[in-house]
Formats: C-alpha cells, structure tokens, sequence
C-alpha cells in the first residue's frame, strides 16, 4: 500500500495530532538510540489502539506497541513500519476499595504514588521503575524482593486476532521477568491489582528508602535501557560482569556502566550498533571465562543476538 494512504488510513483513525511519519525513535527511548519510525502513532482511548490493531492487521501491515521505551533498543536504520506508543494518553488510574485499575499508558510511578496516597501498600517496590504499567505487567517487572504478580489481579488484553481477553489470577502465566502477554503477544489494555490497607506514612518512607537505594547504586544520570540482561539463577549479572572485568568498558559511545555493570549507558553520542556490540562482547567474555550465558532482558527491535 502507498505510504500516502496508509498516512491518511491513520489519520482518519486517530486525528491528525497523534500521528506522525519519520519520527526518530532515540526520542522516545531511554537510552536514547534508534532510527526513524516510518510511522508513529499515539492513541488516546483504548477504543482507538483496538481500531487501529485490527486497520493494521487487515492490511498486514508491520507494527509494534511500546510503552515509554524503558528497555528497547531499536536498529540504527530505524522501523520500516508503525510503532505504536501507549503511553501518557491512556494513562487512567481509578481506585475502588484496596483495589486500583490502571490503563497500560499509566507510568509505574504514577500509579504507586497513587496507592501510597490511599495507604494502600504493595506498590512500593515499583515506584522507582520508569516504566508503564502496561509493560510492566507483561514482563513481570520487579525490584526489591517484589513484582508484578503479587498484586495483580485481572488484566484486559486483546489477542492478534483483535480479541479480547480478561486474564484473571493465574491465568497470567508469571515467572521471573515473563507472562503469558508476552508468550501469546498479547497487548496490555489495562490491568486491576489488589493491595493491602497499610500506613501512609510507613509507605512512603519505603517507597523513599528504594528509590535512595536506586539512586544510590544506579546510572541515573545517563541514558541507559535499565538492567540489561535478567538475573541468571544463582548469580547476579552486574557481578559476573565485574569479575569479567568489563567494568566501563566502552564500545563507541556505549559503556558498561563503572556505576553498576549491569547497565549499559549511553555516554552521549552512543548509536544501538554500539550498544549490541557491548552485549554482545559481555555476553561471550562472560560465558567463556564462567559458563553462564546471559538473557537479555533488553529488547532488541528488528533482530536478536
């Protein structure tokens, strides 16, 4: 189909101010790298992204959702095709007893800060991971001893057939940093968690001591894609890295934080090819001089490892 009409086709759908072509994705990734996406969409309701999924799909037409771009590493060439952002458009956050439904756009943070000012307690380890909920809950983010399946509850999905699904209790599949959104593709709509009444007070001074911690032990001042690569069993990745002496080790503009060496930071004019070099380099040091083989937790957009 010719670029113009599928230009037009994503207008009529969303208005004219939520699409846009040739949009560099290093301005919405965190660790600021990545090529121009052919087509960038932004919905503003969930009925929208469901409009929008099955236009795409009808006309096969290569996409893919994100969410504010924590953990992605697009290709340098860019995205022949439309990213779709999920972002701070659908981003409702509604509260009915110990229970708070947020949709997928809603940051990680917002919604934390939102339960800590009901006193509801269980969020607190997510308050300091710059996500969305939306990603959050399909890779079952967590830090600080907590994660996503301990209080979700019932999430709305919609399936690559454009069905939707409400995932209840197990049925979303969760282990270490996965879930059944991300093994069957499924995209987030918005999700339900179930918290405990606790102590405002006592919540937030938890909430304020991880987030010391964070930034404390982590790269926050530079651009970086957050951990990595997952935790190996029986190991911590940032360690095996250090033994591995790669400890700053730079590629380009990309280096193996001297902070913590299980982020890699962008020290300013880092390209993604520098950036999966570095994985690439750490990984094979790491395997050949420990046995283990790292997992990216990253993703890497248009190619793998």
């Amino acid at each position: 189909m010719h670029e113009n009409a599928v230009f037009r086709d994503l207008v009529s759908i969303l208005g004219e101010a939520h699409v846009a072509r040739n949009v560099p994705m290093k301005a919405y990734t965190s660790i600021r790298t990545g090529g121009p996406a052919r087509f960038f969409a932004e919905p503003d309701t969930i009925e929208k992204v469901l409009e929008l999924l099955q236009y795409l799909r009808d006309k096969s037409i290569t996409h893919y959702i994100m969410g504010n771009g924590t953990n992605l590493l697009f290709p340098d060439s860019g995205y022949d095709g439309v990213v779709i952002r999920i972002g701070n458009k659908i981003s409702r956050i509604t509260l009915e007893g110990n229970q708070i439904t947020a949709q997928a756009g809603a940051s990680l943070a917002a919604v934390s800060a939102r339960a800590m000012e009901a006193s509801l307690e269980g969020l607190e380890f997510a308050s300091g991971i710059p996500g969305t909920i939306g990603g959050a809950v399909a890779m079952n983010a967590g830090a600080y001893g907590g994660e996503m399946s301990q209080v979700v509850k019932e999430t709305l999905c919609v399936d690559e057939q454009g069905k939707l699904l409400r995932l209840k209790d197990q049925e979303h599949g969760f282990g270490y940093r996965k879930s059944r959104i991300q093994t069957d593709v499924l995209v987030v709509l918005e999700t339900t968690m179930v918290l405990r009444p606790g102590e405002q007070m006592e919540i937030r001074n938890r909430m304020a001591d991880f987030n010391s911690r964070r930034r404390e032990k982590q790269p926050l001042n530079l651009p970086s894609a957050g951990s990595v690569f997952k935790r190996p069993e029986g190991f911590y990745a940032g360690q095996l890295i250090q033994e591995c002496g790669l400890k700053g080790h730079t590629i380009g503009g990309a280096q193996v934080s001297d902070k913590h060496c299980g982020f890699i930071v962008n020290l300013g004019n880092a390209t993604s090819q520098d950036v999966l070099d570095l994985i690439k380099l750490v990984r094979k040091t790491v395997y050949e001089k420990t046995g283990v083989l790292l997992e990216p937790e990253v993703r890497i957009i248009g190619g793998d490892l």
